[in-house]
């Protein structure tokens, strides 16, 4: 491009035309001409991220920023972009530093929000995303984000309330029951989930995972017969659904219907080898029909899914007890001393499989 082409006019011409990538073009031969001139690199970052050209836009951004820090809203602007590339963990920074120039800003805080839940640190997000939330409380995907990552912090009354803010919006929102129940089981009510969860299958019968929510905390409760049911619609639904055969399992074994037991885990474990409570049971029945070595298998692989649950360490315990190892024996056993019982979110996690991605 010709040296007198090269000019921020020219830039903003093609900007007004919304013709970003001829105007890209002219500022990247603006900051040839003047490679200190930080306004025509943040310039070319804004036309760049115009045209979704994240990465070569971050770059832009941080050379402005390299230039003169001060520079206003560029931070805001590396943020967005980093943040655009699910980035999240990068994003954080620039977006922190956005907020302290400008407290009020109100796509800073949500962004900054949104990127701490994209990287899991859900008390983070949930106090900044409570701010924003308050400051457009008619923006119901806002508060869905506030409302997971409340539930994932273990506040459960705020999940509480903003799920039921979003269930009077939205009455027939069966995952909104859904996450209702959820949040109430994670304060202890758990008869309250149930109708929460009774609700959803009854405004979405094929919702899923829902009458598999519902089979668990029938489990939960030792309603049998119930959690046998919902569990049963669940796999009519999806007859891969793994953590559905395992809970059945767990029922037929402790109704002493080893044969059926013994059929559900091992689909359980042949669609989903990591999941606990099969390698438990599975280990269980082992022990009794005195396979001493395929249940130490199972016993052990549970504790190498969660060494910090007590129920593996105990089982382990008594099965060295009865091959002699009384060493090993009380080894585990300490192991189970040593072990606090982890909290409800044990719980959440079976229910829910885990807080949705977050989708920049």
């Amino acid at each position: 491009m010709p040296a007198q082409e090269a000019s921020p006019a020219r830039a903003m011409a093609f900007e007004q035309q919304g013709n970003w990538q001829q105007a890209a073009e002219v500022w990247q031969a603006v900051t040839l001409k003047n490679p200190g001139d930080a306004g025509a690199y943040a310039s070319l970052g804004v036309n760049l991220a115009k045209q979704q050209k994240y990465v070569e836009a971050a770059a832009a951004y941080k050379k402005a920023l390299s230039l003169n820090p001060r520079l206003p809203g560029i931070q805001l602007n590396l943020g967005l972009a980093q943040f655009k590339r699910g980035e999240f963990r990068s994003a954080i920074s620039p977006l922190r530093a956005a907020l302290v120039a400008d407290p009020k800003s109100q796509q800073a805080r949500t962004l900054l929000g949104m990127s701490y839940y994209g990287i899991g640190q859900f008390a983070e997000a949930a106090k900044e995303l409570t701010i924003a939330a308050n400051a457009d409380p008619s923006n119901i995907e806002l508060r869905q984000v506030l409302a997971q990552s409340c539930l994932w912090a273990k506040k459960y009354d705020c999940a509480l309330d903003q799920f039921q803010a979003i269930l009077r919006a939205n009455p027939d929102s069966a995952a909104a029951h859904i996450l209702t129940g959820e949040a109430l089981d994670g304060l202890g009510r758990t008869q309250e989930a149930i109708a929460e969860f009774q609700a959803a299958v009854q405004v979405s019968p094929r919702e899923p995972n829902a009458n598999f929510g519902l089979g668990f905390l029938y489990w939960k409760q030792r309603q049998d017969e119930n959690a046998r049911a919902a569990l049963a619609r669940e796999l009519d639904l999806d007859p891969s659904h793994a953590h559905a055969l395992a809970y059945l399992g767990d029922i037929e074994l402790r109704n002493g219907n080893t044969e059926k037991a013994l059929d559900y885990l091992r689909k359980a474990l042949s669609l989903d080898k990591n999941i606990r409570i099969a390698h438990i049971d599975l280990g269980t029945i082992y022990f009794q029909q005195n396979k001493y070595k395929e249940a130490q298998a199972q016993f052990q692989t549970a504790v190498k899914l969660d060494p910090e649950q007590p129920d593996a360490h105990f089982h382990l315990g008594r099965l060295y007890h009865a091959m002699g190892n009384t060493a090993a024996s009380s080894a585990e056993f300490a192991k189970v001393r040593s072990i606090h019982q982890k909290s409800s979110d044990d719980a959440l996690q079976k229910m829910s499989g885990g807080p949705p991605p977050l989708k920049p």
